[in-house]
C-alpha cells in the first residue's frame, strides 16, 4: 500500500499484515487524532518512508509519528526490543485501502457517541495492557 500525508511532504509504502482496519479508543490516540485512531498493521520490516517525519515517545513502549510540515498523523510504533510493529494511519491510504474494521481496542475507554457498525473483536484496556506487560516480560508479538 502507498500513502501520503495531507500536504504530500511525507510519502510511505508498506505491506498490510492482514487485510483489515483496527480502531484504538485509548486517551492518547483520541487526543492525538481527535477521534479513534483507525489504523492498518504493517508487515514487520515493510514500512519505507520519505519526508519530514517527527516522533514523540508517548509511553514506555511506544512512539507516535507525524508530518513535520502539515501535522498529519502517520503511525504508532511499538518500541520494545524485538518487536517490529507499526500501525499506519488508515487516512494516509486512499479509501483506507478498501479494508473493513475487524477490531476495536480500549473499548471501555470509547466515548458513548462513537459507534462502529458490524461485528468485530473488541478488547478492553486491561486486556491490551496485559499484552504489553507480556511483551516487557520477553514474549514476542
Amino acid at each position: 500500500m502507498k500513502g501520503h500525508c495531507m500536504c504530500g511532504a511525507v510519502t510511505l509504502e508498506f505491506e498490510p499484515k492482514e487485510p483489515e482496519l483496527h480502531a484504538c479508543h485509548c486517551d492518547m490516540c483520541r487526543r492525538w487524532t481527535g477521534s479513534a485512531f483507525l489504523e492498518i498493521d504493517a508487515v514487520p520490516g515493510s514500512l519505507t518512508h520519505q519526508g519530514p517525519v517527527k516522533s514523540y515517545t508517548s509511553s514506555d513502549w511506544a512512539e507516535r509519528a507525524w508530518c513535520d510540515t502539515c501535522g498529519s498523523t502517520l503511525w504508532y510504533h511499538l518500541t520494545l526490543p524485538e518487536h517490529d510493529f507499526y500501525a499506519i494511519s488508515a487516512g494516509l491510504v486512499d479509501d483506507a485501502g478498501g479494508l473493513s474494521l475487524t477490531k476495536e481496542i480500549y473499548i471501555d475507554c470509547k466515548p458513548d457517541g462513537f459507534a462502529y457498525a458490524g461485528e468485530h473483536l473488541v478488547e478492553t484496556k486491561a486486556e491490551i495492557e496485559a499484552k504489553f506487560a507480556s511483551f516487557n516480560a520477553g514474549e514476542k508479538s
